[in-house]
Parts: structure tokens; sequence; C-alpha cells
């Protein structure tokens, strides 16, 4: 079996990258620069060359708020666009693909309980939009494929909110962060063992939702994270916190049908203290 992991620098690649290798597993690692997926005719060649039996697309653009407006184009081009190229390159070779999607394709309004793969999708932001589009994408190209909607992503490598907090722990001894957004934490360990699972056990194609078990506010991630640390942390609403785009209130995706292939998932304080500690 060859398998191509692409965005291969990027927190989940090179997580992803870190398991393969543990697994025993070869692959061939392409990172954003050597291997552009908004250039069809670059992709085609790079995967045809290849010929993988098994695509891991973790590449993405993923600054939310300047999708609203400097990025708005590149969010596109490379979540929607770059997702169809990699799909349509995938058909070619009859390469299954995992590709990675988000919370964000649904809009959080009025919702008592958690989205299940085959609810309504309603994007309320442009990252969120784009998304989806790659979805749709790749539902219209393939059969062999699996799309793994995830949400509220850490891990040691990259910029996330873990590590976010943890840098402004350092130069801040009172810190603000949302208390009305509610949703799972997904540990970048904790879906890459997923996505292999998946492959490895020949699970049934489609879309799956994938995070780590139990719930929180913004809020409460932080004061799980800072926990150690010697900072106050005040709970605000949205409205006190602005940002360009907007973010789902609701956002909490139900896990049976992930649960339903025998991988056994893991709760996110459990995923937080063997990431930290």
């Amino acid at each position: 079996m060859t398998v191509l992991v692409i965005g291969a620098k990027g927190q989940l690649g090179r997580e992803l990258t870190n398991l393969l290798k543990q697994q025993n597993i070869d692959f061939i690692a392409y990172d954003s620069q050597e291997m552009d997926i908004t250039d069809f005719d670059k992709t085609l060649s790079i995967i045809k060359d290849i010929k993988p039996s098994v695509v891991y697309h973790c590449a993405a653009y993923t600054a939310v708020d300047l999708a609203e407006d400097e990025g708005k184009e590149m969010n596109y081009l490379v979540n929607a666009d770059g997702t169809k190229n990699v799909a349509q390159a995938c058909k070619e070779v009859g390469a299954t693909l995992v590709y990675i999607s988000t919370d964000y394709v649904f809009d959080g309004k009025t919702r008592e309980t958690p989205y299940m793969e085959t609810d309504k999708t309603s994007p309320i932001n442009e990252y969120g939009k784009a998304k989806l589009l790659g979805e749709q994408a790749v539902q219209e190209i393939l059969n062999n494929y699996y799309i793994i909607r995830t949400s509220w992503v850490f891990g040691e490598h990259g910029n996330n909110f873990v590590c976010t907090m943890k840098k402004l722990a350092k130069t801040h001894d009172k810190l603000t962060v949302v208390n009305d957004q509610v949703g799972r934490p997904t540990w970048t360990k904790s879906l890459a063992e997923f996505m292999t699972y998946l492959i490895q056990n020949k699970c049934d194609y489609g879309i799956y939702h994938f995070s780590n078990e139990e719930t929180c506010t913004w809020y409460e991630f932080a004061q799980e994270i800072l926990k150690d640390d010697n900072v106050t942390i005040s709970p605000v609403t949205s409205d006190q916190f602005i940002t360009k785009a907007t973010r789902p209130e609701y956002s909490i995706m139900d896990l049976g049908k992930a649960k339903s292939t025998g991988y056994e998932i893991i709760s996110w304080r459990k995923a937080l203290k063997e990431m930290l500690y």
C-alpha cells in the first residue's frame, strides 16, 4: 500500500507522519510548498507519478478570521478548489481519499442536540463555506472517500488555542475567554489515529464526526489548560469579544458513528493531560 500525506508540515500533518512512522508504515509526504494543490496540473502529475492507494489530505487554509476579507481568495483556492483538484487526481489513480473538514459547516443556531453526519449544513463564515464546497467536491467525484468533520483542534505542533493560552499566560496575569460557545476539543494525535484506523480497518466510506469525548466552552477549556498557571481567567460573551468571522454557538457533533467503528475515543481532558504532561 502506497500512502501519500498532503500538508505534511501543518499541525495535523506532522502528527500524522509521526504516527505513521511509529506504525512502521511507509509513506510519501509533501508540504504546501512542494505540492501546491491549487495547481491542478502539478497536483495530478505528482499523484499520477506516486500512484498512491491512500491519500491523507491534511492541507488547509485555516486562518478563519482572515478568510473573511484579505485571505478570502486563498481560503477558497485551497479549501474548495484545491480539495477538488486532489479528489480529481485521486479518481485518476483509484486512490482512497481522507479529507478533514470542520464543525463550521453547521451554523450552531437554536441547537440542543449534537449534530449528526446527515444533518443539514449551513455555514455562517467563509471558512466553513469553503470547507463545505471541498466536501461536496469529494462526494461528487469519488466513491471511496472518508470525510472527517472535526472541531477545536489542538496539538503540540503549530498554532492552536492551547498554545495561544500558554503563551498569553506567560505575559498576562488576567485573561478573558468566551463562555457562550460550546463544543468538543480534538487532539491531533487522536484525530491522526482515527484517520489511520478507518483505513486499516476498512471501515465504511462516508462522512464521520470526530473529536474527543466530553464538551466544554472555550472558557472551561482555558481553565483546564491553565489550571497550573498563575493567571486569572474571566468569562465573557461573544458580543464582548468581537471577531471578523462569526463562530457557531453550538459546535457539538455526535460521535456515535465514529464509536461504532470500534475506535475508543478518550476525553479531551485526558488528551490535554497527555499532551501537556
